[in-house]
């Protein structure tokens, strides 16, 4: 008989302890310990140890590195070319994947579609949250292109695993980890335990069968993974699924690739019928006018390796309070007060009169230093009342003595600037000065060296 213990977890990195603390000893966080009701973990790990072992035909004994073969599997299309972006050129066979978003943003749509995609590959859907008549509903207005799509409406581990067994799948997508349980533990589905465990057991069978399994999670008030941080430590990459509800785009980040980099960025548009990849992320980030308006400038950005061109807004109007206002949705208002601290002290303009709100295009969220230079050139055409010209565009950052200091990447931001039709940019004086770059034809480099020669290089 299975000898039942009580224990309490820390809800932020999985510690246990016998007693409840108040502080974690471990990541140091207060008020996070829960008591749940367990089975020896001994018990549950052998188990699926052993199970594991015998379908990898044996025990694993130690190797010398110089002995040991690599694998000759490539990576698996997944007929998504944003998401193989985002993975590194595909998925890699045998790596447990946790994508997470908040509630609504579209990680079951995205997780469906990638299953019922034409791609080739068997795929088996694990479902814990809708029944299979109600995954039908959402695949028929998705389109349904894969046969090889199987639909399992189960939230036993033990069940699911059996399944892998039986139908040995290319991929496994379980939609999502919160709701999936072992019998082996008393603890309830969504516990830290059984979070932990069921994670742990689902990479021993991907290791094992060399299968893919997607792992869908929940996220907390703070904006990171529900469950213990001993999640993320077991998975091979960690997805994030960011975006505004009331808006129409999504972006899906790496936060952790043990097969890539992390700076690569996926970018969907939310239709009616599902997730459309978007392959131009400039053409919808940029607006176009009948008029010049001021307070606008378009920055070169780049999210990872990928370039793209945002349009800035920015409005600088006179303090009616004794305190100026400053909203920055989608930036770091911290870094909006230095760059206007910056414009106050160098460039003379009463900064400390005005409040200050800056926008971007798309509802976009942007932490690049690169766009300093259009943040600042937004702002001083709105406090000027003077529209910038539409065949401009920036890139550079600031420093505090005033300083335009080189972007990084800043020939990929001048390529992308010139494919896009843009005559005119504005970049740091101080990049390229052995001439070693190839500047494309078409466009004009306009060399700024301090924020005080800004303003007189935007109204020309």
């Amino acid at each position: 008989m299975t000898k039942i213990k009580k224990a309490y977890f820390c809800r932020n990195c999985g510690f246990d302890a016998p007693k409840w603390l108040g502080k974690c000893p471990s990541c140091g966080q207060w008020n996070t310990f829960t008591e749940e009701i367990v089975a020896k973990v001994s018990n549950t790990t052998s188990a699926s140890a052993a199970r594991a072992a015998e379908l990898a035909g044996g025990t694993p004994v130690p190797q010398r590195i110089a002995a040991i073969q690599q694998s000759q599997h490539q990576r698996i299309d997944l007929g998504n070319g944003e998401v193989n972006r985002v993975l590194g050129g595909g998925m890699v066979p045998g790596s447990l994947i946790l994508l997470g978003g908040e509630p609504g943003i579209g990680k079951s749509t995205l997780s469906l579609q990638i299953a019922l995609t034409d791609n080739g590959l068997k795929t088996l859907y694990v479902s814990g949250e809708e029944s299979a008549e109600q995954i039908k509903m959402r695949a028929t207005r998705l389109g349904i292109n894969n046969e090889e799509c199987i639909v399992y409406a189960e939230t036993k581990l033990e069940a699911i695993l059996a399944q892998i067994e039986e139908l040995r799948p290319d991929v496994v997508i379980v939609d999502s980890i919160q709701t999936v349980y072992s019998e082996h533990l008393e603890s309830a589905a969504g516990g830290v335990s059984q979070i932990r465990e069921c994670a742990a057991t689902l990479l021993k069978y991907a290791k094992t069968l060399g299968i893919s399994i997607f792992l869908i999670g929940h996220i907390s008030k703070d904006g990171t993974i529900a469950g213990p941080k001993v999640l993320e430590h077991i998975v091979d990459v960690v997805l994030q699924f960011e975006g505004d509800n009331n808006l129409i785009y999504r972006i899906l980040r790496s936060n952790k690739n043990r097969f890539g980099a992390t700076f690569e960025i996926g970018v969907f548009e939310m239709v009616d019928t599902g997730l459309r990849e978007v392959d131009n992320p400039s053409e919808i980030l940029l607006s176009h006018y009948t008029t010049p308006l001021s307070g606008i400038s378009v920055g070169a950005s780049v999210d990872g390796i990928r370039p793209y061109l945002i349009e800035v807004q920015a409005l600088a109007s006179s303090a009616a309070y004794g305190t100026p206002q400053r909203t920055a949705p989608g930036y770091d208002q911290k870094r909006m007060n230095m760059l206007l601290a910056v414009l106050e002290k160098r460039v003379g303009m009463k900064m400390f009169q005005r409040d200050v709100f800056l926008n971007f295009a798309g509802g976009f969220r942007v932490a690049d230093p690169g766009l300093d230079l259009a943040i600042t050139a937004a702002v001083i055409s709105s406090y000027y009342d003077r529209p910038i010209s539409e065949d401009t565009c920036m890139a550079g950052e600031i420093g505090l003595s005033g300083e335009v200091r080189p972007a990084p990447r800043t020939d990929q931001r001048i390529a992308e600037a010139a494919r896009l039709g843009f005559k005119r940019i504005l970049i740091s004086g101080y990049w390229n000065r052995g001439g070693n770059v190839k500047i494309p034809k078409g466009i004009e480099i306009v060399r700024i060296y301090n924020v005080n020669d800004l303003a007189k290089s935007l109204f020309v």
